[in-house]
């Protein structure tokens, strides 16, 4: 592993100041894979570390909130997905349990923000495309996640790539500003940057590390797939980036033929994604991962992962810095 050249040590910014960590790399806040050891170990590692609510019951994420604070002195925070069925008792916990951070997504931000925010927390959201950059800083958010469709999970129905998207969220607001989607390496954090991002928000190489919640069949199967082995898919449910498996093959003949919202919903059903991803059900889970799977073949710890994105970043900058035509 080379070592770092103190000299390009990356200096502070908006993002590293705004959350009071080391480096400006996010862990994306993913169902299943986010629990305390995740977030802990990368915020141990210079990061910041998500709790990921949405697969959580409200009292789930408090025992998680609870051996965060026990496994780490360093800044972490919760992704609240809004659309969650149990949202004021999520707020509630948050508050009550003095989280410095949340991460919302998958709604309106006006909804949480300002109370939030009075508490004395910090709030980004996730958007996936210039228009909620906007409403986003209407709101009042301290930051904006500008997703792109590579990344795993829920999207964005724009279908937006990262590197189309980023830029002109740059454009569109002011706001410290975070990339995601397909960001697995410092090579591709070192890009974000150049197209205007402050930090990266990093899920799917999260997901596939050792603290990952996500059983190992998941995980083994995720390092082992090829391009072109996620797609896009339930996209009248809310568009899900899936690995193609017996599900998956179920779900693409149903919307071939235009199978309604309901119908798909019913094939859906309740607890696929924890079948997929937190059991190990390669057949019929929910497989759900990002494009950028299929170039990791180790799962590593997570403090690996961070200090070798700051090194590839780094030897990428140092590389480019000459370079001019």
């Amino acid at each position: 592993m080379q070592k770092i050249n103190p000299k390009t040590v990356m200096a502070a910014n908006r993002i590293t100041s705004l959350f009071r960590i080391k480096y400006p790399i996010i862990q994306g806040g993913m169902v299943w894979c986010s629990g305390w050891r995740l977030a802990s170990a990368v915020s141990n590692a210079g990061g910041l570390g998500l709790i990921g609510a949405g697969s959580m019951h409200p009292e789930t994420l408090r025992e998680h909130i609870g051996k965060c604070k026990n496994a780490t002195d360093k800044p972490f925070g919760v992704n609240i997905p809004l659309m969650y069925p149990e949202i004021e008792k999520i707020i509630e916990i948050v508050i009550d349990e003095k989280v410095p951070i949340v991460f919302t997504s998958a709604g309106n931000p006006k909804t949480w923000t300002a109370k939030l925010k009075s508490e004395g927390i910090i709030v980004a959201h996730v958007v996936s495309s210039s228009l909620f950059a906007r409403k986003c800083a209407e709101a009042g958010v301290d930051a904006v996640v500008a997703e792109g469709f590579e990344a795993g999970g829920h999207n964005g129905r724009e279908e937006t790539t990262t590197m189309t998207l980023v830029p002109q969220v740059r454009s569109a607001v002011d706001l410290p500003l975070i990339a995601a989607g397909g960001i697995g390496s410092g090579a591709a954090m070192a890009a974000a940057f150049a197209l205007g991002a402050e930090g990266v928000q990093v899920g799917t190489r999260f997901a596939l590390t050792v603290e990952s919640s996500a059983s190992e069949a998941f995980k083994q199967k995720c390092i082992s797939i090829s391009e072109g082995d996620t797609m896009l898919a339930l996209k009248k449910i809310a568009p899900t980036r899936l690995i193609r498996n017996e599900f998956y093959e179920k779900v693409k003949e149903m919307e071939d033929r235009g199978a309604s919202k309901e119908e798909l919903q019913t094939l859906l059903g309740h607890g696929r994604a924890k079948k997929g991803i937190f059991e190990g059900d390669l057949d019929e889970g929910e497989l759900e991962i990002g494009q950028i799977a299929s170039s990791i073949r180790q799962i590593v710890p997570a403090a690996q992962v961070v200090s070798e994105m700051i090194e590839d970043f780094n030897r990428t900058v140092e590389r480019l810095k000459n370079l001019s035509f």
